[in-house]
């Protein structure tokens, strides 16, 4: 970016636009732990704004990079080596609509995915989509990426809400894509496009949510496995079964070993492998669901089973899943999340490969996620001056999943951090095809450049 342009851009937007060091630093990273710093940052309150800064950006030339709350996981909302303006949407936090007759909400960019559930459950309705980050993380943000969680194995992930949308496009151009009824197949599917393309696309602006009633009540149990292929024995045969649980989370012995003290029982072996599962509706078929959920895992081999049928006891449970993030987290100074996905029956085979990545990287790997499709987080941590060689066993874990049948990533997207890796999954002719996607609508490549695509 010609950084001669910023005393113009300053008077040109006002107020909320900096170019101070301090205001840089509280967006030059996300929880990737990527550190790259913007010659300015943007906080804008309407579309009109947005729209001024891109038709200054198409005139000169500079990059845009949008930004939700920055709980992305790969380094999508970073600056790259070419600077530009950080456009935070967050700022923009607006439910416009809660329509309780037709289920939908009308939504600002920067509402926070919580508050937006939240508001729907006042009102007896229900925003299924929920990432780990769900209390901080923000709805444009979850578009931008296709966020999912825990919940999609029952509910779909964020786009399989976004009925419609508003987004501001590289030359400042507003479009309305999508529609706010629940069909609707006129021309091709431009809202969906920019659901997942990480903001290399367009600034969205506005959202229209379908909403859907809230279940009247949830049941949740634990059972403890003694190994990883035993626990995914049970997975497959819930899912077989007829009953389709809310939630369906795996934890590996890594995992278990950090928050040992948390569990109600002793760990078993050096195998051992938890499930954390939920059943929604109504009181009788939640309570029914649970007990066919439980019979089952026993069935499969569970050494013990712990029923959280209330929301004290639920909650317990779900605390030993958020602190096995954390306490991952906190373990070293270099941490990397992948969020590869595999076909349910070869989960055991991804987790059994994990403990000798770990040993011929000498590094730590924990394998936890939503096991009810397949997509499980494999956390790498690391000491000073690892980083290279947490990557460098990410690219052989990609190259493991894709012979096991899977995806390098499910939903924390591809970012800057994964898109070294793009060409081991997607075919030359498949990229050349989603970059002409991307000059269409980006011609001079001012809109989040660098990202997902080599």
């Amino acid at each position: 970016m010609d950084t001669a342009l910023l005393p113009h851009l300053t008077r040109e937007l006002g107020s909320r636009f900096f170019v101070a060091p301090e205001a840089l630093a509280t967006v030059a990273t996300d929880d990737s732990g990527l550190v790259a710093l913007p010659d300015a940052v943007f906080f804008p309150k309407t579309t009109r704004e947005i729209v001024k800064l891109l038709r200054l950006a198409d005139r000169y030339g500079f990059p845009v990079i949008p930004r939700g709350a920055g709980t992305g996981l790969s380094g999508g909302c970073l600056a790259t080596g070419d600077g530009g303006v950080v456009v935070v949407t967050s700022t923009m936090d607006r439910i416009l609509a809660l329509d309780t007759e037709n289920l939908i909400a009308v939504v600002e960019p920067g509402v926070v995915t919580k508050t937006l559930r939240d508001a729907a459950a006042s009102v007896g309705l229900f925003y299924p989509p929920d990432p780990a980050s769900l209390a901080t993380c923000t709805l444009g943000g979850n578009a931008a990426t296709n966020a999912g969680g825990p919940a999609c194995v029952k509910y779909g992930v964020t786009r399989d809400y976004v009925l419609g949308l508003v987004a501001v496009l590289p030359d400042g151009d507003a479009v309305r894509a999508g529609v706010a009824t629940r069909k609707g197949v006129v021309g091709y599917d431009l809202a969906g496009l920019f659901v997942g393309s990480e903001g290399t696309l367009g600034v969205i602006t506005e959202l229209t949510v379908k909403l859907i009633p809230h279940p009247r009540e949830v049941r949740a149990t634990a059972a403890l496995f003694p190994d990883a292929r035993t626990a995914v024995t049970a997975v497959a045969a819930i899912m077989a079964s007829g009953v389709t649980p809310s939630a369906v989370e795996l934890m590996d012995r890594a995992c278990l070993g950090l928050v040992e003290e948390l569990l109600p029982f002793a760990l078993p072996g050096d195998e051992a492998a938890l499930l954390l599962l939920e059943a929604d509706g109504d009181p009788d078929t939640a309570a029914r669901d649970i007990g066919r959920i439980e019979a089952l895992c026993k069935d499969a081999g569970a050494l013990a089973l712990l029923p959280a049928p209330d929301a004290a006891r639920r909650e317990a449970l779900w605390d030993i899943r958020r602190q096995t993030s954390t306490r991952i987290h906190e373990s070293a100074p270099v941490y990397l999340s992948e969020d590869v996905v595999v076909p349910i029956a070869r989960i055991p085979d991804l987790i059994s490969e994990l403990p000798g990545l770990g040993r011929r990287f000498g590094l730590g790997v924990f394998a936890f996620g939503h096991a009810g499709d397949g997509n499980i987080h494999v956390n790498i941590t690391g000491g000073e001056g690892s980083r290279d060689r947490c990557a460098s066993l990410a690219r052989a874990l990609i190259e493991i999943v894709l012979a096991l049948g899977g995806t390098m990533s499910g939903e924390h997207g591809i970012g800057l951090a994964k898109k070294p890796f793009v060409a081991m999954e997607l075919s030359p002719r498949s990229i050349a095809l989603q970059q002409g996607i991307k000059a269409v609508f980006d011609p001079k490549g001012v809109m989040n450049p660098g990202k997902v695509l080599p």
